[in-house]
């Protein structure tokens, strides 16, 4: 069974950068790994997916222009690049992956990591 695993959350001060990683084990990653977010006592919310086969990324609009998804087929590992970081984007940050068509969804997504803390100050 395929296990997710993400690294990179942190504490950071408004305008800077993080990376956070999405790497597999136990095979290789599904069609569509998506990155959700939840932060305390809002519902967990779609930040963007990239297609692990072709690499169509989609993002949403509240990331748009600050954040970048890319992936790397040899590591099996999948990257959300942040930059330009708003408080509230504090969150914990999840990867997640589905087989099948896209969606946004997040109950659709069949594989999830444990979540990293992403904390912006202001």
């Amino acid at each position: 069974q395929v296990q997710l695993l993400e690294s990179g959350g942190g504490l950071v001060q408004t305008g800077g950068s993080l990376r956070l990683s999405c790497t597999a084990s136990g095979g290789t990653f599904s069609r569509y790994v998506g990155w959700f977010r939840q932060a305390p006592g809002k519902e967990r919310e779609f930040v963007g997916s990239i297609r692990w086969n072709g690499g169509t990324v989609v993002y949403a609009d509240s990331v748009k222009g600050r954040f970048t998804i890319s992936r790397n087929n040899a590591k099996n590992t999948v990257y959300l690049q942040m930059n330009s970081l708003k408080p509230d984007d504090t969150a914990v940050y999840y990867c997640a992956a589905k087989d099948g068509l896209w969606t946004s969804v997040g109950n659709e997504y069949t594989y999830w990591g444990q979540g990293t803390q992403v904390t912006v100050s202001s």
